[in-house]
């Protein structure tokens, strides 16, 4: 409880030590499940939303992680090079609805891709992935549990070209072609065809090149959802500067999971009030005015369509200003 008041702006008013004992002695497993409770809660709330360009029956997810830097002789269990210690925080999240549905907090050393043995399939989803989670037999796993993937593909695959579609250039699509790999290890790993899309980033003369176990989209809307995946990385973003999880207030494994759970489980305890209140401020502006104002008894939705209290932005209050560099929403490399 705690560290869920520091993480609501009532920094000042507990002691670290006394923050870094309960977080000593209390099981992780307690806030990891209530913040599973929560983000079951939010599910539901957000079951119709689509916060996405394109518009599809199933599901939409992104999977990723990212690494919170760690001192290694301080964090001796939080392994990652040689000298140097980190955690990573796993995610699966949702982008019709910004809800993460699956979170996983390792050491810096266990690799990203053998998460996806954790992650449950569904059927006639759509699961977007970076280059650090090829590995040709999990994705056939998920071809065999009825759900597609899209996924950047290395500079140095090898395939054959099977077949070729024809494709409209002045949209950036380049070749949609049909293969299948020809290393034998990853030939036998996924044995079947493969989509691949070569795209045109126009503005900065940049290619990507996606792989896809999906026939039937156009060819721009494969390159749509993976523009989308860049949401995970927005949501990494506003998890590590606003819930101030990169600064820790004990050293033990146990201490750093409670950490992260209750920086997760405030994130989706803004998202179910956003819903709940129907309040259109964003989740960011949300937990500002709950920072600066934690104990005044005033009902939250009330805050937001009080007219004197529409000055709570992130630029009218110098103590809490954070500036963030506007990412692209199409995130290129090479």
């Amino acid at each position: 409880m705690l560290a869920k008041l520091y993480h609501l702006g009532i920094g000042n008013t507990v002691d670290k030590s006394t923050l870094s004992r309960a977080n000593e002695n209390r099981d992780w497993r307690i806030f990891q499940d209530f913040g599973l409770k929560l983000i079951e809660e939010a599910r539901k709330l957000y079951a119709d939303d689509n916060q996405l360009e394109v518009r599809l029956k199933g599901k939409v997810f992104a999977v990723d992680s990212t690494t919170v830097d760690l001192c290694l002789s301080v964090f001796d269990w939080a392994t990652f090079r040689k000298f140097k210690g980190a955690i990573k925080i796993h995610t699966l999240l949702n982008l019709k609805t910004s809800i993460p549905e699956f979170i996983q907090i390792s050491p810096g050393s266990v690799h990203d891709v053998n998460v996806l043995d954790l992650i449950s399939i569904e059927k006639h989803s759509y699961y977007v992935l970076d280059t650090g989670y090829i590995h040709f037999e999990r994705l056939h796993k998920i071809k065999d549990a009825g759900a597609n993937f899209v996924i950047r593909a290395r500079d140095n695959l090898q395939f054959l070209r099977l077949d070729s579609r024809p494709v409209d250039k002045s949209t950036g699509i380049i070749c949609d072609q049909d293969i299948e790999l020809t290393v034998f290890r990853s030939k036998e790993q996924y044995p079947d065809r493969l989509r691949r899309i070569r795209f045109l980033r126009l503005r900065i003369q940049k290619t990507l090149v996606f792989l896809t176990n999906n026939f039937k989209l156009k060819a721009q809307t494969v390159t749509q959802l993976y523009k989308h995946r860049w949401q995970i990385e927005l949501f990494f973003k506003w998890i590590k500067q606003h819930l101030k999880i990169q600064s820790f207030w004990g050293y033990s494994e146990n201490a750093v999971k409670i950490q992260v759970w209750v920086a997760i489980s405030v994130y989706v305890l803004v998202a179910i009030a956003r819903k709940k209140l129907n309040i259109s401020n964003t989740m960011y502006q949300i937990l500002q005015y709950i920072s600066i104002s934690p104990f005044e008894k005033v009902n939250l939705a009330q805050i937001f369509t009080d007219e004197i209290q529409q000055d709570v932005k992130e630029l009218k209050n110098i103590q809490l200003k954070i500036t963030v560099t506007e990412e692209p929403l199409f995130h290129c490399v090479g």
